[in-house]
């Protein structure tokens, strides 16, 4: 079956063989370091992995791997990244602290300090403070928080607009060169279009800008949620006319080549439980996620994908009547999530992608067999009736023995009667 007919079967909690997604948004990805060991594995041309998210340097799937671990989904992203810069068709080799050859786009900028620590900058400008850091022997990027300390009697609200706007022609056209690539696909297609995350705290310290101004401290703004919610009403009005704006403009372009939306990736679980309350979701949070869900399903086809790590099983009722399709990662990890219980109550109401696998233990530090059969066990709960993508519980970590990936992917296609 292809990626789009085995997505039919989960949208429409039919049961059946399941979609395998690796890759396809920021939070269903595979770390570099992964990506150059499955390439290994396989026999495959060995070549520098282009880095596809640079905060987590999530590796791009090529078609090649695809094939050979049965991965039918496919990345349709808008050009900007988090730090800022465009990433599009010009790329560079980056040898990385680990000793990797990667690609990265022709304006990831960076330096390294006595210690070993390296820095990026936004939109490659050198002429900044740095974004993020990698620490030595790190393998990710960290925002740096480099705006003015927040003085509540001096703040001006606009200073928190600064990124949004309205999407640029540049922009624009990069998405219609993309269109041909990928409309004639059997692959489902993953558009992260950008715009739509109201309140992720990867995003309030503003490290796609030079020099953020305003509430960007990560305690200030989750204290604002509950002292200040009017300074939060008043940056999601004003995100939000730019967030259908925007989306009109990028339909337009787009059509129906893409099948799901990334909305957002705010986070509202803890591994013990929420930490905030379904009031508080659906008094600062929901109001603008229905908008964008409700203008989506009334003027496309688009499914609307959110990712929310942690103990949220309270939260999900809320996270459903916002108007969300899909639900990503499923951490059944974490305390009240247990997988039958998520299914049993929620399995006919949202598609849940992802929990396929524990990504903390079983993934890093089982044995395949251990993989194996959690896979398997993942699939038969999460897959009855329908209403399942197989993902991991988030990406895949660096470090976690190629082997296991391999187990994990076999088992899938065991379960799908593939092999």
């Amino acid at each position: 079956m292809t990626g789009k007919e085995k997505l039919k079967l989960a949208l429409s909690h039919t049961e059946g063989p399941v979609l395998l997604d690796i890759g396809g948004m920021p939070t269903t990805g595979i770390h570099c370091k992964v990506v150059e060991g499955l390439r290994e594995y396989y026999g495959l041309e060995k070549r520098p992995v282009k880095i596809l998210e640079p905060v987590q340097m999530l590796g791009y799937v090529d078609d090649d791997l695809k094939e050979a671990m049965g991965i039918q989904t496919a990345p349709l992203w808008n050009a900007g990244t988090m730090f800022g810069f465009k990433q599009k068709d010009k790329f560079k080799e980056w040898r990385t602290p680990w000793g990797q050859e990667v690609l990265v786009a022709e304006d990831f900028m960076t330096s390294t300090d006595k210690d070993g620590n390296t820095y990026i900058y936004s939109c490659g400008d050198t002429s900044y403070p740095p974004a993020g850091c990698m620490p030595k022997n790190g393998v990710y990027f960290d925002s740096i928080n480099r705006a003015p300390e927040f003085d509540e009697d001096e703040y001006d609200v606009k200073d928190n607009f600064e990124e949004f706007g309205p999407i640029s022609e540049e922009d624009l056209d990069w998405l219609k060169v993309q269109r041909p690539l990928f409309e004639n696909s059997d692959d489902v297609v993953m558009g992260n279009l950008g715009g739509t995350a109201f309140g992720d705290i990867a995003l309030v310290p503003g490290p796609q800008l030079k020099q953020p101004k305003g509430l960007r401290d990560i305690t200030e703004w989750y204290v604002s949620i509950v002292s200040r919610p009017e300074i939060l009403h008043e940056i999601f009005e004003y995100q939000l006319h730019f967030a259908i704006n925007n989306l009109k403009k990028m339909h337009e372009v787009l059509g129906e080549t893409i099948q799901i939306a990334y909305i957002c990736g705010t986070d509202f679980g803890t591994q013990n439980g929420p930490f905030c309350s379904s009031e508080v979701f659906n008094e600062v949070y929901a109001p603008y996620y229905k908008k964008v869900n409700d203008w989506i399903h009334e003027n496309t086809t688009w499914k609307t994908f959110k990712h929310c790590c942690g103990s949220i099983y309270k939260l999900i009722p809320d996270i459903i009547d916002a108007g969300f399709d899909i639900l990503n990662p499923v951490q059944w990890t974490a305390r009240s999530m247990d997988k039958t219980l998520l299914k049993d109550s929620y399995g006919d109401r949202v598609v849940f992608w992802g929990g396929g696998v524990d990504t903390q233990k079983t993934l890093p530090f089982g044995t395949s067999k251990q993989v194996h059969d959690e896979v398997l066990e993942c699939c038969k709960i999460f897959g009855k009736n329908g209403g399942f993508v197989f993902n991991t519980i988030h990406n895949i970590q660096p470090g976690v023995p190629t082997e296991n990936v391999v187990a994990m992917v076999n088992a899938v296609k065991e379960y799908n009667g593939e092999r």
